[in-house]
């Protein structure tokens, strides 16, 4: 890629034992098991903001990356380091899984409380982020062009990138159970221009994706009850850099390398293709978002797998073709480097296996392998598709823990394709990436832990240590490896 990119996942906690309390207050203790003693990084000691990220609720880790409550929702999330290759980013983003499941296990509570990073919760009404980061051209950057381009592409992705579920969510105008369930969480309130209620669909067995029915704006700066394809984003809150930031907000959490890998190979080609001035310009589809009639939702919910939407000028289009549209513009980076063909090699062939029998995708495609998963199990147990056993499958299927979640027995079996290795996930728990800032970071957390520092403040985009001291990452893309060594070496 010749962008930067991250990814951060709110994570779900099932906690199985009452006695334990309650999500919220487990959330905390398994956020301070791993800053304690200084074990996977430094907790902040300043407020990275006031009202949603005070002080201590969360900090930086050994490989570059983020653990932090976030007060909006109170759920841990992860964020991975920046990545400059897509197979870094897999390998990252799973690290972060494999940590919270390492900090259960150092709790001793494995069998009391798991994480998972799905989307979705069924029962709740609620919707789990899985958002995804670009750097963007600062000369040539989407938010100083049209990103009309963009919408048509991030709607219909979702037949490869989807990570499928059971059953669906209707938003109504009826707020009553929603407002009872974030009484106590006084975040939830802040800068709210509306808030909603959610009902069961009852007309939909499965779709493709966890968080369609719950995406009302195609850009919004808002993320709770406000959610959006898009939101704006800086890297801190002294934006030292000088990179813009594309922040998605419509992903879900792939566990299928294939499906991850496609699908930011795929947006950071079409990001490509917009500075470029080459992306198709006449695919603005006719209601992208909001509601049964939506773009979004038509695919979702399609039973047929067709997905055909309407565009604004009249005319009908399957999803399929729409990505093919892409893709063609896309081939214009062929021969750029190996990375980028593989995308544009792996994007034909699956677009060509989603036309021709989407079932034969259950090695590479979440939607896909979850759905056979759950068909096996609802014909040998003779269930209907709203039976709560499904929704119970379906949350197991991203449990973290690789002794529990059922992705994992797939994958163990051999029947997911992979990427990335074992070793690979490991070493990305310790260390950041290698060709990005996150790699100075990282390193500069396990220094200024092993000195027993204490005056510290870390950001994206820089490190300060006492009152004169500070290292600035202007370029997402430089390692600091020299600047880093220099830095320290003043501090001894």
């Amino acid at each position: 890629m010749e962008r930067i990119c991250g990814i951060e996942t709110e994570f779900g906690c099932l906690v199985r034992d009452p006695a334990l309390g309650d999500p919220d207050e487990v959330v905390e203790i398994v956020k301070d098991q791993a800053f304690q003693n200084g074990r996977w990084g430094l907790i902040d000691r300043h407020a990275r903001d006031a009202f949603f990220e005070p002080a201590e609720a969360g900090g930086f880790l050994i490989n570059g990356g983020r653990l932090y409550v976030d007060v909006v929702g109170s759920h841990l999330e992860y964020a991975s380091p920046e990545c400059s290759t897509i197979d870094d980013l897999i390998a990252f983003n799973k690290a972060g899984q494999r940590l919270l499941v390492k900090l259960v296990g150092e709790l001793d509570w494995r069998e009391r409380v798991s994480f998972h990073n799905n989307n979705v919760d069924h029962y709740g009404g609620h919707t789990f982020g899985c958002h995804e980061n670009y750097s963007l051209d600062p000369q040539t950057h989407p938010y100083g062009r049209d990103l009309g381009p963009l919408i048509p592409f991030l709607v219909t992705r979702q037949i490869y990138a989807g990570a499928g579920r059971v059953g669906g969510h209707l938003l109504t105008d009826n707020p009553s159970d929603m407002i009872r369930d974030i009484r106590g969480h006084r975040a939830d309130y802040a800068f709210l221009d509306q808030i909603y209620g959610v009902e069961s669909l009852d007309d939909v067995d499965f779709q493709l994706s966890q968080r369609a029915d719950h995406i009302l704006y195609v850009a919004s700066g808002r993320v709770r009850f406000s959610r959006a394809l898009i939101n704006p984003k800086w890297d801190s809150f002294q934006d030292a850099s000088n990179w813009p930031r594309l922040h998605i907000l419509f992903g879900e959490s792939n566990l299928c390398d294939t499906a991850m890998f496609l699908k930011i190979g795929a947006t950071a080609l079409v990001l490509d293709a917009i500075e470029a001035g080459i992306a198709p310009r006449d695919l603005n589809l006719d209601r992208p978002v909001r509601g049964r009639s939506s773009a979004i939702q038509r695919i979702s919910h399609d039973p047929d797998w067709k997905w055909i939407v309407e565009l604004e000028d009249g005319r009908t289009m399957s999803a399929i073709d729409i990505q093919r549209r892409y893709l063609e513009c896309a081939q214009a980076f062929r021969g750029r480097d190996a990375e980028t063909d593989q995308v544009l090699e792996a994007w034909e062939r699956i677009l060509d296996a989603l036309e021709a029998d989407p079932l034969k995708l259950s090695h590479e495609l979440d939607w896909v392998a979850k759905y056979q998963l759950l068909q096996m199990y609802r014909e040998a147990e003779g269930l209907d598709w709203d039976d709560d056993a499904l929704q119970s499958l379906d949350l197991e299927y991203h449990n973290a823990d690789p002794d529990s979640g059922l992705f994992h027995a797939l994958e163990q079996t051999g029947d997911v394709h992979r990427r990335v290795d074992d070793a690979a996930i490991d070493a990305a728990l310790d260390g950041g990436p290698s060709s990005t800032r996150a790699y100075a970071r990282a390193q500069l957390v396990k220094a200024l832990r092993s000195a027993n520092v204490q005056d510290y403040l870390i950001e994206w985009d820089g490190v300060t240590v006492g009152a004169k001291r500070a290292l600035v990452f202007e370029d997402p893309f430089d390692d600091y490896a020299d600047e880093v060594q220099r830095f320290l070496s003043r501090l001894t």
